[in-house]
């Protein structure tokens, strides 16, 4: 049974908005106006990215923003930092996404504590594979964190029901083999990959990577229990500021409830 404020969402009877920020860009104070003004726009839950300098499975709006986020001081105790303040002002799920290098430097047992007492619900580490998570997960779990995998289109079916048998919140499902990136064409191969995943799990499953506008959402519905939006919000940041991107997360909720 997964963290509860994570599986909420979920049983709202709708489809669950997920919204990835790079925490730091381009400040840790602009990130704690933004993270209110995404929730109130619509989002579900709220990854906070850790940036770092070797993201291997961000594209480069992603990798631009990591690297804007580390030049202005931001670290994983400085974004745990931020989680608390956050904590105390929205109820929206939390979830922090971090390479697994800060984690072991940080120490897995304090990092474990200093993050259930921040009230975050979760952890993604995109660089983890599932058989060495187990210090990790052990960490969380005692503190009633989840451990959030990712499966890809290329996962096998044995390998998939071993990680699937950890029973969290939700199950990120990686929609193609490549970097983070919002794209013009969904990648083909969708329906099948979410039918094979249906058939071993019960669990909601979360579809990310290279979903980038509300059209994408609505072709999308019916795949997936909840969709995954990171490098398209983190550009409209970039180019327009908070307003801009609380406006796509808003026309993107409002996509998914016109369904």
């Amino acid at each position: 049974m997964g963290n509860a404020r994570l599986t909420a969402p979920f049983a709202k009877g709708r489809k669950a908005l997920i919204v990835y920020v790079c925490a730091g860009d381009p400040t840790l104070a602009e990130t704690a106006r933004l993270v209110p003004a995404l929730a109130d726009a619509g989002a579900d839950i709220i990854e906070l990215g850790v940036p770092f300098s070797d993201p291997v499975a961000d594209g480069p709006v992603i990798q631009a923003a990591g690297q804007r986020a580390m030049a202005s001081g931001t670290t994983l105790a400085r974004v745990v930092e931020l989680a608390a303040a956050l904590r105390a002002k929205i109820a929206t799920p939390l979830v922090l996404m971090s390479y697994y290098n800060p984690l072991l430097r940080y120490g897995l047992a304090e990092f474990g504590r200093r993050l259930a007492a921040a009230g975050v619900d979760g952890v993604i580490v995109p660089d983890l594979p599932w058989e060495e998570a187990g210090p990790l997960r052990e960490a969380l779990e005692e503190r009633g964190l989840d451990f959030i995998p990712l499966v890809a289109p290329t996962t096998p079916e044995d390998r998939l029901r071993r990680i699937l048998s950890g029973a969290p919140a939700f199950i990120y499902c990686v929609s193609l083999t490549g970097v983070t990136g919002a794209r013009e064409e969904l990648p083909p191969g969708l329906s099948s990959y979410m039918e094979r995943l249906r058939r071993v799990t019960s669990l909601p499953l979360a579809l990310g990577f290279g979903i980038g506008s509300a059209d994408h959402l609505r072709r999308l519905a019916p795949l997936g229990d909840g969709f995954i939006v990171g490098s398209a919000v983190v550009q409209a940041l970039a180019e327009g500021g908070i307003s801009r991107a609380a406006g796509l997360v808003k026309d993107m909720r409002a996509a998914l409830d016109a369904l």
